[in-house]
């Protein structure tokens, strides 16, 4: 039985981890640890709320005395770290919280785990060495972007090797708490796996992300915002196949490695809207103007230090691994926007801040 810390398990990304984890992994017991910002929301994990393996504990990951608590009290023995502030926006316009989070959180997570494990190794730190790792040895997996390595041109693809050079507060942000936990394999011997993934989409994304903001203001005839001239280029990876992804490192990887995971689906961002606007068309009754929804993009001043094109080789992952992503964007899309429709409530609560409600309801006041 693994005894799995998932911070921002009740986010986006992490909240399909925890299910998908749950229905893949039977001989494990989750522990999320959310400090429920804004992003975190209880009502992505109702289904799963009342699951013997499952434990939500709410709390921030900068808090060392309950994070160290909770490695003590519950044998952690695996960490997989998505708890990041992690909107480029929202770090333009206030850096500190993400300096907080980002580094100071994954530093706080990176010292609860040299403790804990330390003691269970009879006060022998765990080494980094190949003949001292095992299966049954814990496991840090840290979870990061893209974005840390820049700006592509044209052509060629981010490598698990390609140079970092963030460009915003935010990708800083990650490049720092990346560069923190390979230092705690170095210096420590901390078994460590690190994922930088491209962007993600499907259920539960909150709507201030590209393709739920651009389904939701579609369909209350609302304007689409794109920057720029819309040809920012991004890797699009559906978040099953992201959570998967994960679950494969997690138990297959090397430690001390990184793995890129990519959705081989490159967009530009003006594809995407456009995509959206013509399936939403398809799909539900017209704009009350009678045009098309393509009527509604409109193009604002670009975003600063925007990155041009994000592109993934996620081919180490594949020929090590055995791991390649199982939807195409095509699908994907469809996918996501039918949940979106079958699950208008789940939006209208988290527009409304209602969502926020749900942990009262599963867990008691505040």
């Amino acid at each position: 039985m693994k005894n799995i810390l998932v911070t921002g398990g009740s986010g986006f990304i992490g909240s399909n981890f925890v299910r998908l984890c749950l229905e893949k992994v039977p001989a494990c017991r989750l522990i999320n640890l959310d400090k429920l910002t804004y992003a975190g929301n209880p009502g992505n994990l109702l289904d799963v709320a009342d699951d013997f393996r499952y434990r939500f504990v709410h709390g921030d990951i900068c808090d060392a005395s309950l994070v160290g608590q909770l490695f003590q009290e519950e044998k952690i023995d695996t960490v997989i770290h998505f708890a990041a502030e992690s909107h480029v926006d929202r770090s333009i316009e206030g850096p500190a919280e993400f300096i907080q989070t980002n580094i100071v959180g994954t530093f706080t997570l990176l010292e609860a785990a040299r403790k804990a494990w330390k003691l269970d190794n009879n006060e022998k730190s765990v080494t980094g060495d190949d003949e001292a790792v095992t299966e049954s040895s814990p496991r840090f997996l840290h979870v990061s972007t893209d974005e840390v390595y820049g700006s592509l041109g044209e052509t060629g693809l981010f490598e698990e090797t390609t140079p970092y050079d963030p460009r915003s507060p935010y990708s800083a942000s990650k490049a720092s708490s990346d560069h923190l936990v390979s230092a705690y394999y170095h210096t420590y011997g901390l078994p460590i796996l690190m994922t930088n993934c491209s962007n993600n989409y499907g259920p539960f994304q909150f709507p201030e992300k590209l393709i739920p903001l651009i389904i939701n203001n579609a369909l209350n005839s609302k304007d689409l915002p794109v920057y720029g001239d819309g040809k920012n280029v991004r890797d699009w990876l559906y978040v099953v196949d992201h959570c998967t992804a994960i679950i494969k490192v997690l138990q297959n990887g090397k430690v001390g490695e990184t793995y890129n995971v990519g959705g081989n689906s490159e967009k530009q961002n003006i594809e995407v809207v456009q995509t959206i606007c013509d399936i939403l068309d398809e799909k539900v009754a017209p704009l009350e103007s009678g045009e098309v929804r393509r009527s509604l993009i409109k193009f604002v001043k670009d975003r600063a230090g925007h990155d041009r094109r994000y592109a993934i080789d996620a081919s180490k992952l594949k020929n090590e691994l055995g791991w390649e992503p199982s939807v195409d964007f095509n699908d994907g899309i469809r996918m996501t926007i039918d949940w979106y429709l079958d699950n208008t409530e789940w939006i209208s609560a988290v527009i409304d801040g209602s969502y926020q409600d749900y942990y009262d309801k599963l867990y008691g006041e505040r």
